[in-house]
Order: structure tokens, then sequence, then C-alpha cells
């Protein structure tokens, strides 16, 4: 499969390829000058400056790492109560008290 241009495109094409691939001319090396490239002192610093933070940033990460539990899941049911719990009567599980909107306690009534 070849690619062709049609004629009156092939012209244009070919003018703006051959001015697109010309190298600088006198004077202009594109923003290029002579210190182009070449680190400062200041960049030097900044440059140690983010070691450092990224060094900080990994103890603290690696800190917060150990803390996390190795599973999320729902810890297992206990096992069943043993015998001499058995004879007493069970304790129901006390109700959670309920939030009242705008963060007011509930009205105990007597």
């Amino acid at each position: 499969m070849s690619l062709t241009l049609p004629a009156g495109v092939a012209l244009p094409v070919t003018a703006s390829a051959l001015v697109l691939t010309q190298q600088p001319g006198n004077g202009d090396n594109g923003g290029q000058g002579e210190d182009f490239g070449k680190s400062s002192p200041v960049g030097f610093l900044v440059l140690i400056l983010f070691l450092i933070a990224v060094a900080f940033l990994v103890r603290s990460m690696t800190k917060h790492l150990k803390r996390v539990p190795a599973s999320f899941d729902d810890p297992p049911a206990e096992a069943a109560p043993d015998q001499a719990s058995a004879d007493e009567p069970a304790e129901a599980p006390a109700e959670p008290e309920k939030k009242q909107p705008n963060g007011a306690s509930p009205a105990k009534s007597d």
C-alpha cells in the first residue's frame, strides 16, 4: 500500500516539510544559548530538598502502613459460651441510643 498525494496538495506539503526541517539560522539557536542545560547551585539545592522531602514521606508512609491491619474482614464470631455462664440468664444487648436531628440529646421520660 503506497500513499500518494494529489498534485494540488503535494507542493504545499513538500514546501512546508522543507521549512520545518531547516536548522536554525545565524544567531537564532532556538533559545539554547551557551548556558543551556547547565545546572546552577540553586537548582542543586532544590533537588536536595526534594530528596529529603521524599525520604520523610517514605518514612511516614512506612509507619502508617505498619498500623494497617492484615485484613479488613470482620473478626470471627466468638465460640459458644462455657457451661458456667449458660446457667445465668443472658443479658440482652443494649440498644444504641438514637441520635436526634440537630444534635439534640434524647429526652428522658420518668
